[in-house]
């Protein structure tokens, strides 16, 4: 029992994380139809970023942060401007090639400049543990799902009590009402990539704390996101940090208890859920369907 319990807090942080990052999917794609394949890249970036500020430049380390994200809100809407607005009316699938594109070609930017050798940020998290029972929980888990739990609310809030929030829900629901009014749709594109960037770099900032930095192996935590939404919901924002949670979970629990049916079901267990919840409900756990009568 005290171990599924460790493995249940661990999860709990993890897919905590993993909504958060998976917020980038859903905003884009609310507001352009678009799955960015590019996700993990931008929050590959993000992170290498504050590692330049905190570490290369020597600045303390919440200062760093402090200074990235408002560089990973420029490199969203630098993407979208010169890169994504020329899509506008094109196929989609020419639209979602172009986001493989940028992957590579992000990719290959932070192999260029940063390497391939593993880097740490300086320690950001504590590292002792406290006990609750017979239950050990590492507070650097604990600060990571608080962090992430944090960033969700005020995009919360951003979502429901902000003017540019609640226009960016409203051409989402209806571009051609929004439109219809007046609202700039190049105007909320920009600003959806900008936000989308920012939560993919708050996110790696966060999972590069725990596990460091590798230009190989971390963009895969961004195509690691793609179940949460398909699990969720493309288009829900609650589905994502729900998913998130779920994602983080199973990777967790099924090592420990389905283990004997041998290495990598970890990585498999994730998709093998969505299959499963996507056979029953097509568009996800939260995901709208949408009925077009003509």
């Amino acid at each position: 029992m005290d171990t599924f319990l460790q493995l249940v807090v661990t999860g709990l942080a993890v897919g905590a994380t993993y909504g958060l990052i998976a917020l980038g999917f859903v905003l884009i794609y609310k507001a352009s139809g678009v799955l960015n394949l590019a996700q993990g890249e931008l929050m590959m970036f993000g992170a290498y970023i504050c590692f330049v500020f905190s570490v290369q430049a020597n600045i303390p380390f919440y200062a760093a942060v402090a200074l990235t994200l408002p560089v990973a809100l420029l490199i969203g809407a630098v993407i979208e401007r010169f890169f994504l607005r020329y899509m506008i009316g094109q196929p989609l699938i020419s639209v979602i090639m172009m986001t493989i594109g940028l992957m590579i070609l992000m990719r290959g930017i932070a192999t260029w400049i940063w390497g391939t050798e593993p880097k740490v940020y300086p320690q950001v998290f504590p590292q002792e543990s406290m006990s609750i029972g017979s239950v050990n929980i590492s507070y650097e888990y604990l600060w990571a799902a608080g962090l992430s739990i944090f960033f969700v609310l005020i995009y919360i809030i951003f979502f429901r009590f902000t003017k540019s929030g609640l226009v960016m829900r409203a051409t989402s629901d209806d571009e051609h009402a929004a439109l219809s009014i007046g609202i700039s749709i190049k105007k909320v594109l920009s600003q959806s990539w900008a936000i989308a960037a920012l939560t993919a770099a708050v996110g790696g900032i966060i999972i590069g704390a725990l596990v460091g930095l590798d230009t190989t192996s971390f963009p895969q935590y961004g195509l690691k996101v793609l179940p949460v939404v398909l699990l969720g919901g493309l288009d829900s924002i609650p589905g994502a940090i729900i998913g998130g949670i779920l994602i983080g979970l199973t990777e967790n629990l099924v090592p420990e208890y389905l283990g004997f049916l041998g290495g990598g079901m970890e990585e498999l267990a994730p998709y093998i859920l969505v299959l499963i919840v996507l056979i029953v409900r097509p568009h996800g756990l939260f995901g709208l369907k949408r009925i077009e009568r003509i």
